[in-house]
């Protein structure tokens, strides 16, 4: 794939061609669908997010400044999408009726959904005692699904901060939420 021609397609696309996003929407589909693949592991759903990653990176390509790395934003976009749907989506059950009876699967207890909402309690606890900016940090990427890009543009900092900011933040975290634990 030439990456001269690739480049052009976007730059195109960017400047508002239909067709220029339709040729790379062919070019890369197979790329997108074969990733989601592997991270899914469900042609059906893998072939919904590549409808997704398609549409999310026509809305967005206008943010993407390096039109050469059209290939790896691209990939990001699909991989945080992946991860987004198999964190969202509801456990796979098997369908076999002899499967289903002769597996013994422990049931959730109200002590599993009791402790399940105090971790969700001390989480919402925890966030709150951070600092502001670490606070809002962590809710964009991990509440909010946002990109480091996106992130970079809407804290007005490199991306390389963003980075740090998440590192540094996700310490912090841990170290209240330590704190919250009974001792």
């Amino acid at each position: 794939m030439d990456t001269w021609e690739t480049t052009d397609l976007v730059r195109a696309a960017q400047a508002g061609n239909r067709d220029a996003f339709g040729l790379l929407v062919r070019r890369f589909e197979p790329g997108v669908f074969g990733t989601a693949v592997r991270r899914l592991r469900n042609r059906t759903e893998a072939a919904e997010l590549t409808q997704d990653v398609f549409v999310q990176a026509f809305r967005k390509l206008g943010q993407l400044r390096e039109p050469q790395r059209f290939a790896g934003w691209l990939k990001r976009i699909t991989i945080r999408l992946a991860i987004n749907r198999a964190v969202r989506r509801p456990p796979e059950f098997a369908h076999d009726p002899a499967l289903l009876g002769s597996r013994n699967c422990p049931k959730a207890t109200p002590l599993d959904a009791l402790l399940t909402g105090e971790r969700a309690d001390q989480l919402r606890v925890g966030l709150r005692r951070l600092r502001e900016l670490d606070r809002k940090t962590l809710l964009a990427f991990y509440f909010e699904g946002q990109s480091l890009v996106e992130m970079s543009d809407r804290f007005s900092s490199p991306i390389g901060t963003i980075k740090r900011r998440l590192h540094t933040a996700r310490i912090r975290l841990r170290e209240v939420l330590s704190q919250l634990q009974p001792a």
